[in-house]
């Protein structure tokens, strides 16, 4: 298998962990998206979406970080990561197209305007787009908190790939600027995700 990533990707750093953790074979090939990589003919033939990360298997290719986790999982059976329950495993998916659709716009907002803006001279951040993303970001923090409340992880006894996927944006919090001030619970729970062995080892260089 190969998968194209970029080191500082939250969607990138999710399936590194998945690989990692289920000790897994694959080649990482970065790419380097300010130099304009991943806009090649050869990768866009891959992903015409032009993002990353995607991932080859033989003549298979997948891209979407969560559908990619959710396949290799399917590698190793029996894993803890994706449990065959239907329910559980519905429960992990449910969380993982909420970080889709909801926690990770949020972020995704202020990685662009605090990170990606200078990364790629673009000017000064936004303040209006900041301004929406705050309240989003508030909006979904209070359902991850209230949510942890009492829980180890997000779904079941372990970490999952639910923990994962929510997870691989909190990596950026100083340096996107998230308003995290006061969710004890995210902050308690990301400590504990801080400490598999996985995703200790996915995690990217560090940046200034």
């Amino acid at each position: 298998m190969k998968l194209y990533h970029f080191p500082i990707s939250p969607n990138s750093r999710r399936v590194i962990a998945v690989l990692h953790h289920l000790g897994l074979a694959c080649d990482l090939h970065a790419l380097d998206l300010v130099k304009g990589e991943h806009l090649q003919t050869d990768f866009l033939a891959l992903n015409p979406n032009h993002m990353i990360p995607t991932l080859v298997d033989g003549d298979f290719v997948l891209w979407e970080s969560n559908a990619i986790m959710q396949y290799l999982c399917s590698k190793v059976p029996d894993n803890s990561l994706l449990p065959a329950d239907p329910k559980v495993h519905a429960d992990i998916t449910r969380w993982q197209f909420w970080q889709t659709a909801h926690f990770g716009r949020a972020c995704g907002v202020f990685i662009f305007e605090n990170i990606l803006r200078n990364a790629f001279n673009l000017g000064e951040p936004d303040a209006q787009e900041l301004a929406k993303a705050t309240e989003n970001f508030h909006r979904f923090a209070k359902v991850l908190d209230g949510h942890l409340a009492g829980r180890a992880w997000l779904v079941g006894d372990t970490f999952t790939l639910a923990d994962f996927s929510i997870a691989s944006f909190l990596e950026l919090t100083a340096l996107a600027k998230y308003p995290v001030e006061g969710y004890t619970e995210i902050a308690r729970w990301y400590s504990a995700i801080e400490q598999i062995p996985a995703w200790q080892s996915s995690a990217p260089a560090k940046i200034s």
